[in-house]
């Protein structure tokens, strides 16, 4: 009895830790400047100042990013109910379930991937263009509901977070609404910034996420965020 529920034990700690590794944290500790591969700016941009406004169609300040490519579409590293460009040099995976889940593993997969109505289904990783962090892409079902409901959800399962400034925004014949907030927690050094935002589609809701190692990181990759949502289509 005792050897079977050691087996046990260490199979559901190495799914936890399979599981860790699809979805790697740019939020907590895990993520320092240890982790930094190329040099900050390593990527090219194009100048260019972004405006603000009430349709939310850029933010203030930042500067245009170059497109690197683009995720969503079949064959793509991606597969999204929406298509947009990712910035130079930042990586596309896609987020995937361990073929032949148990009933028990399924349940840790889902607690892992799921964020309010919506779960992981690609990371864009920023190290190769020298920042920390992820442009991430949650995706929900059709009846999970419309956009901005979708993405209060999200948000609140975040946990502890203030300062949610709300916004609609339209790209692409597309009307969504993003956030920006503030989140604290234990685990963080510091309160920082985040965005995200939400569209609705035929197949489902979509968020868009951009976090960060802190503040500073999260605004030096906002021109990638900005670039996604400004080319944002449905497939």
């Amino acid at each position: 009895m005792g050897t079977r529920a050691g087996t046990a034990w260490r199979v559901t700690a190495a799914v936890v830790a399979l599981l860790g590794g699809m979805l790697t944290a740019c939020s907590g500790p895990s993520e320092s400047a240890d982790d930094t591969a190329p040099a900050a700016g390593a990527s090219a941009t194009a100048t260019g100042e972004a405006t603000g406004g009430a349709t939310g169609e850029a933010t203030s300040g930042a500067t245009a990013a170059r497109s690197g490519g683009s995720v969503g579409a079949r064959g793509s590293a991606c597969v999204l109910p929406v298509t947009f460009d990712i910035a130079a040099d930042w990586k596309a995976k896609a987020v995937d379930r361990p073929a032949g889940d148990s009933s028990a593993t399924a349940e840790i997969t889902d607690a892992l991937l799921r964020q309010g109505p919506v779960t992981a289904a690609c990371e864009i990783d920023a190290k190769p263009a020298g920042h920390i962090g992820f442009l991430r892409v949650w995706t929900g079902d059709p009846d999970a509901g419309d956009a901005r409901t979708v993405l209060r959800a999200f948000v609140a399962a975040e946990g502890s977070v203030s300062k949610e400034t709300y916004r609609p925004f339209r790209a692409g014949g597309l009307e969504g609404v993003e956030v920006e907030y503030v989140r604290t927690g234990e685990l963080l050094d510091e309160p920082k910034q985040e965005h995200a935002l939400a569209v609705s589609t035929p197949k489902g809701p979509v968020v868009l996420h951009l976090g960060g190692l802190d503040t500073e990181e999260h605004r030096q990759m906002l021109p990638a965020y900005e670039l996604a949502k400004r080319t944002l289509r449905t497939t």
